[in-house]
């Protein structure tokens, strides 16, 4: 069943739709950074290369992009009989994996050639994202681009960490670092 809403309608459906998916997408978001820690005695050992932002950059940066991200999912989701709507929140959720995995192959693993990997599949998936975002509605899509903008930035910074690295880190266990993770 197909029918037009009134614009009081979709403003109400986007705010339901926005006051239960930002604080989802800014939880889901804490929680994958739980995945893993830059505080570990590996990271800590790397050589940090030169782009490389303040530790307190990368809360307030996230926190922004994940709400951004909230607001864009709503729009979508509460545009009720677009073409393509669907499709739009299935690759969402299908990319949104991608970007919490990022942490725990980085961190949780220390495997910086799988992190690399995992932002090459984030970037990718996000930009057909945003064009099936684009599609519903603009806005959307365009809500997107700073956070295209940042995983874009976080790959050269991944590709940067491989490079000033190339022992993967290994210079903590043999300075006898260890780290032991009992669950």
């Amino acid at each position: 069943m197909n029918f037009l809403a009134s614009k009081a309608q979709l403003r109400a459906s986007f705010a339901r739709w926005s006051l239960f998916l930002v604080p989802l997408i800014v939880l889901l978001g804490f929680l994958g950074g739980q995945m893993g820690s830059p505080s570990t005695v590996w990271f800590q050992s790397l050589s940090k290369p030169s782009i490389y932002p303040p530790p307190a950059a990368f809360g307030i940066v996230w926190t922004i992009l994940y709400v951004m991200i909230g607001f864009s999912v709503a729009l979508v989701a509460s545009a009720w009989g677009a073409f393509g709507r669907g499709i739009a929140i299935i690759a969402f959720a299908l990319h949104f994996i991608g970007n919490l995995a990022w942490t725990y192959a980085f961190f949780g693993l220390q495997n910086m050639q799988l992190g690399l990997g995992v932002l090459v599949y984030t970037a990718l998936s996000l930009v057909v994202v945003i064009w099936l975002f684009w599609r519903v509605r603009r806005i959307a899509g365009l809500l997107l681009l700073p956070y295209l903008a940042w995983v874009l930035f976080a790959s050269v910074l991944n590709w940067q960490f491989i490079v000033e690295n190339p022992d993967g880190g290994a210079g903590a266990k043999e300075a006898g670092a260890v780290e032991r993770i009992e669950l």
